[in-house]
């Protein structure tokens, strides 16, 4: 099996490649960075793949130098793409996409194009495009496996069950670092308090999308166009534990969920080696440690994101795809400690209600549309700073 990992030297990536050296009969095709070419530059000398490419251009060229013949070295958001494509050679790979943001939307397309399935890791290619992407999937016969731990936990859930149309999907979230904290305990905390994650360890964006509970709307929109789900039929839970990764509800009352140890490798391996299990070192779940589950209903004034992004996932259209790009320039700016952290909720807020006086909400779903909405949001939000 041949695979090629988008975003390699992040945490989900890195992650992956700690499966691949538990699995030992995976071929690293391909890997892209953006511009940590230290890391990339070990990962191509002990995976030896083919083809690497990093989205800035002088590091790139460093890179080059570095390597030598050893691998070939792209560039910029052009050699990404190069390399999700990889499958238009009959390589036909295992398109790992565990990119940041919306920029992980193009190369799936193209990856898709190509004929390679993907393991997904970055929600926001569901958000922002997810009609476009589930649609072409079908066309062309591709299948897409979450990585995500909570839908991998669907997915899994769901395994044997062809014809049952599920009745509920039960999305757990650990809540972050501030869970139980009031709107008015909310306006003093700071990039650092918000970084420090209870249970998992991410990239600094989805940590801070885990504190402001975006991350758990942006899921339930992921999960709605990867399980054909409406909005009524998500239901976030705020599980602390981190131990019920997510629970799907049958049509009969009885519901299956799916527990493990808070350890990303666990999904990304199963993603890998899907519909196999194969046995592994990473962490077990001891239930004499694990004896206490508890679950919560989501404070949705303490934490309006959420709010809002199911307001998104209910209005349809270019919405959803507004909401991730106001998030992401948010973000940006609260690491940069240009605003608070109340400020997130607030640019979103304004970005979509800006969107809505000035559309009617029937714009095209293609991918021209998708970028064109996305670049005036990100503006939009920039100017309510």
């Amino acid at each position: 099996m041949k695979i090629v990992i988008l975003g390699s030297t992040g945490s989900i990536g890195t992650q992956t490649l700690e499966a691949v050296r538990n699995l030992g009969n995976i071929e690293v095709f391909g890997l892209t960075a953006y511009s940590n070419i230290d890391l990339l530059e070990q990962q191509i000398i002990e995976f030896k793949p083919k083809v690497a490419a990093v989205y800035d251009e002088a590091a790139a060229l460093e890179l080059s130098r570095r390597v030598g013949s050893a691998c070939e070295i792209l560039t910029g958001s052009n050699g990404i793409i190069a390399v999700a494509s990889v499958g238009a050679n009959c390589v036909r790979p295992l398109v790992l996409n565990a990119l940041v943001g919306s920029s992980g939307v193009l190369p799936t397309i193209a990856a898709i194009k190509a004929g390679s399935n993907i393991a997904l890791a970055n929600k926001e290619t569901l958000v922002c495009a997810g009609e476009i992407i589930m649609s072409l999937a079908k066309a062309k016969g591709v299948s897409i496996i979450p990585v995500d731990s909570e839908h991998s936990a669907i997915f899994q859930c769901l395994q044997g069950n062809d014809g049952n149309r599920l009745n509920k999907i039960y999305l757990t979230a650990s809540g972050g670092p501030f869970r139980g904290y009031s709107a008015s305990q909310l306006e003093k905390v700071t990039v650092e308090g918000a970084l420090r994650h209870p249970n998992w360890s991410m990239g600094h964006k989805v940590t801070i999308d885990s504190a402001t509970m975006m991350n758990k709307g942006l899921e339930v929109i992921e999960a709605g166009w990867l399980f054909d789900a409406s909005p009524d039929e998500i239901e976030v839970l705020v599980h602390p534990q981190s131990v019920v990764h997510s629970m799907v509800e049958f049509a009969d009352g009885q519901v299956i969920a799916q527990l493990g140890p808070p350890d990303m490798r666990l999904p990304i391996q199963y993603a890998l080696t899907y519909p196999n299990r194969v046995t592994n070192t990473f962490s077990r779940l001891d239930f004499t440690k694990s004896s206490t589950l508890t679950f919560e209903v989501p404070d949705f004034e303490a934490f309006p994101c959420l709010r809002l992004a199911y307001e998104a996932y209910k209005a349809g259209g270019m919405l959803p795809n507004v909401l991730n790009a106001a998030n992401e320039v948010a973000v940006e700016l609260f690491l940069a400690k240009k605003i608070s952290f109340l400020d997130i909720a607030r640019i979103i807020d304004g970005t979509i209600s800006a969107y809505t006086c000035v559309n009617d909400g029937n714009n095209a779903i293609d991918i021209d549309g998708v970028l064109e909405v996305e670049k005036w949001a990100r503006q939009t939000a920039l100017k309510m700073n």
